[in-house]
């Protein structure tokens, strides 16, 4: 119990200060944020609590092929918020398209060849 603490707030301090570098200048702020500690954070933890290397390979393998479909949402974002979009709105369908392109690898990887761990 006191790990899954100690791993929740190592994770908050990390938001909190990916926020606040936006908060300070919006480049510095993406440039942390760009940065894969929430994964490199994940692999720690998961080979924290496993030690299975099986296990993180398929973990930092299936990251990466579920990376790709995120990226796009960080371009419609700012496209819909730049014609005046409201931020919840803008950000629900980043997240929406976001989620049917996740639909998309899943349906599309095992035909181009690519094993996701399901």
């Amino acid at each position: 119990m006191i790990w899954a603490a100690i791993k929740a707030v190592i994770s908050g301090i990390l938001i909190a200060a990916i926020s606040e570098a936006g908060r300070r200048n919006a480049a510095a702020g993406a440039i942390v944020a760009s940065l894969p500690l929430v994964s490199v954070l994940g692999m720690i933890w998961l080979w924290r609590d496993t030690r299975d290397t099986v296990r993180l390979a398929d973990h930092a393998e299936a990251t990466f092929w579920f990376v790709l479909p995120s990226l796009p949402m960080f371009l419609l974002v700012p496209a819909l918020l730049r014609r005046d979009v409201g931020f919840w709105a803008a950000l629900g369908l980043g997240c929406l398209l976001t989620v049917v392109l996740y639909g998309l690898v899943v349906f599309a990887a095992p035909r181009l060849g690519i094993r996701l761990p399901f």
